[in-house]
């Protein structure tokens, strides 16, 4: 293992020097990080794992073995990602232009997401390019996401389809109540009420 400014990197591992990575941060074998990518403090990036150019990582994220998260999607602070997880950016891939000439880095346009505060990702999921996934949202394993997800959704299956509201514990809400605002539910492990917007939650009415 070696060190930098209180961060832990495995031998192994590829950081770029334009690369920047917050204290306490470990960082395991095999990895790469390239360059412009930011990782915040205190995360922890698993074995194989790969960081896209520019990527932006907050501050106690975990990277579970070989998860991908290419460049034009940026991580905020304490998301979880499950081994093998793919966050995609092309959303028409090709190899070659249609003149038969191999595609350079200015024949195609990034798509740019963002997976949200606390949200938590299953193993084996993929999110196609540009879909967003929402603050302490919940993705099942193996899930395709093609579309956005919300704020403490369940979303499970391909494609993805939101079956539940998660708490910020990762336990499944209860309804509760309607209010003004949409319907209230609440944790039966932890207590925690949450309020789901009505437009959310008649998603979850309409099995979409």
């Amino acid at each position: 293992m070696r060190s930098r400014d209180q961060v832990t990197i495995h031998a192994t591992a590829e950081v770029s020097d334009g690369a920047e990575v917050g204290p306490k941060t470990r960082i395991w074998s095999q990895v790469q990080v390239r360059e412009g990518a930011v990782i915040g403090s205190e995360c922890i990036l698993g074995k194989g794992a790969y960081v896209d150019v520019n990527v932006r990582i907050g501050d106690r994220c975990k990277l579970q073995n070989g998860v991908f998260v290419f460049h034009g999607f940026n991580l905020e602070d304490g998301v979880f990602l499950g081994p093998g997880v793919m966050l995609l950016n092309d959303k028409y891939p090709r190899a070659i232009n249609a003149d038969g000439t191999l595609k350079s880095d200015s024949d195609w346009t990034v798509s740019e997401a963002v997976v949200r505060h606390g949200a938590a990702i299953g193993g084996g999921a993929v999110v196609l390019p540009g879909v967003s996934v929402g603050r302490f949202a919940m993705v099942g394993s193996g899930a395709v996401v093609t579309r956005d997800v919300p704020d403490h959704a369940i979303v499970i299956g391909n494609p993805a389809r939101l079956k539940g509201f998660a708490c910020l514990c990762g336990h499944q809400l209860r309804q509760v109540e309607p209010t003004p605002e949409g319907m209230l539910m609440r944790c039966d492990s932890c207590g925690t009420e949450v309020t789901i917007p009505q437009n959310d939650f008649d998603r979850l009415e309409a099995g979409r």
